[in-house]
């Protein structure tokens, strides 16, 4: 019996997702996307090259699986043609291999420049997004007047009328905007034309899997603490990353979920503004920041740096019901002389072990730390877990204890094949095969 997984971001994103899911490929006969948009960048090594991804999953390098783009997640058809390209450009194929909602919505070009207009408009309240137009895509659809995948495939005089009043009524908002709708709908036949062999029935598709007992991986993107319902909010993205959006995003019952893998870094990151408790400043933000290569795959900012928040995890681990956490950049960290852990958060009245909804009770907290030794070893490259400096075992060992949730991958460098995987770990009860590192070398 195949178990179907969700791999989703156990932080603020950029957790090292998109390798992940990369790896554990292989053994999956179709990787799902959920909720996002092209705001989302997973970065993928393989032997060296570098594949960036945004809305096709992380299982597109992979020959034979497919590939699917849910309701939950928002088009822009452009990015996706560009991504197409650019992998056909780096000899992956993705025609037969790509599958897109009927039911996913549309970015439209007047959807950026809301976007661009609302950040503006909040000055220094900004949220820090990225300009893309996830967000008003996403007011559109909650909003009853969103543009979808299947309109764009169907009566044109129908979508003709649709993309008139929108972008009529978008004009009236954006006040020195001229758009001219004509453009817009003739833009939008033709990418339906483009993106017609790839359009199906995602939750069709999905529950013959299921009956077929063909296994699914669910990737998520962005992450737990940026999930519309449960993130640091209003600093959050505008979908459901956390695991309920599986659901949702899909159009699958929770009892398709037989487990869930939450990713995160050896340390925090995270992009835009909103709270972040761990944040470093000076020389010791710089140097996690360029040893883990801290820039946006989608925006090229630089993240902003902390150490391990165990409260966040704890938190994450309970909104998803993480069975098992995916540890990543733990090289990173090689050579510093100590490294901390946060348990709590100390306010003016407590010590707050539970993230707390109330984002002025977070900004003047202060961290309490756990502080462990260093090591000055080198754990690049290493593929077992006793082969790592016993103070990293300890450290990570620590991790575990005070997150509540094992960590059953520990990712040890940016290649696929930098990679652990802990004996008798939940993950070889998920997976069809007993699954080895050889396994995951191949890919």
């Amino acid at each position: 019996m195949s178990t179907n997984i969700a791999v989703l971001g156990a932080q603020w994103g950029d957790e090292g997702k998109g390798k992940i899911v990369d790896m554990l490929t292989p053994h999956f006969s179709a990787v799902a996307r959920y909720q996002g948009g092209h705001n989302a960048g997973h970065t993928v090594y393989v032997q060296g090259k570098k594949f960036v991804l945004h809305l096709i999953p992380s299982g597109i390098l992979h020959p034979g699986v497919t590939c699917i783009i849910g309701n939950g997640v928002v088009v822009d058809p452009q990015a996706l043609f560009k991504e197409v390209d650019d992998l056909a450009r780096m000899g992956v194929e993705v025609d037969g291999r790509l599958l897109v909602s009927e039911k996913a919505h549309v970015i439209l070009p007047y959807h950026r420049e809301l976007d661009v207009l609302s950040e503006a408009r909040r000055g220094e309240r900004k949220i820090g997004t990225t300009s893309r137009g996830i967000g008003p895509a996403y007011e559109d659809k909650i909003g009853r007047r969103g543009i979808r995948i299947c309109d764009l495939l169907g009566d044109r005089q129908a979508l003709a009328e649709e993309v008139r009043e929108n972008v009529h009524a978008r004009n009236q908002i954006i006040k020195e905007s001229t758009l001219d709708w004509k453009p817009v709908f003739e833009q939008l036949v033709a990418h339906g034309d483009r993106l017609q062999p790839w359009v199906g029935d995602v939750s069709l598709y999905l529950a013959k899997a299921r009956a077929e007992d063909r296994s699914v991986m669910f990737e998520g993107a962005q992450a737990t603490l940026l999930d519309i319902d449960h993130g640091t909010y209003p600093f959050v993205t505008s979908s459901n990353a956390s695991i309920g959006g599986v659901c949702t995003g899909l159009g699958v019952p929770p009892s398709a979920i037989g487990g869930v893998l939450g990713v995160a870094k050896a340390y925090t990151t995270r992009v835009g503004e909103g709270p972040l408790p761990t944040e470093l400043s000076g020389a010791l933000a710089d140097r996690l920041r360029e040893g883990g290569q801290e820039y946006g795959a989608s925006t090229g900012r630089p993240r902003r740096c902390g150490w391990y928040d165990a409260v966040v995890v704890r938190y994450s681990a309970r909104i998803n019901g993480l069975d098992a956490i995916a540890l990543t950049k733990l090289d990173v960290l090689d050579g510093l002389p100590e490294v901390h852990i946060c348990t709590g958060y100390r306010t003016a009245k407590t010590v707050l072990t539970e993230f707390p909804a109330d984002l002025r009770a977070l900004s003047n907290a202060e961290p309490v730390y756990d502080t462990l030794p260093g090591w000055k070893s080198v754990t690049k490259g290493a593929t077992r877990f006793e082969a790592l400096p016993p103070e990293a075992q300890r450290y990570i060992t620590r991790l575990e204890e005070v997150s509540g949730v094992p960590c059953a991958i520990i990712s040890t460098g940016s290649d696929r094949a930098e990679t652990i995987v802990r004996d008798g770990s939940v993950v070889h009860r998920w997976l069809s095969k007993e699954l080895n590192v050889d396994d995951l070398r191949v890919g």
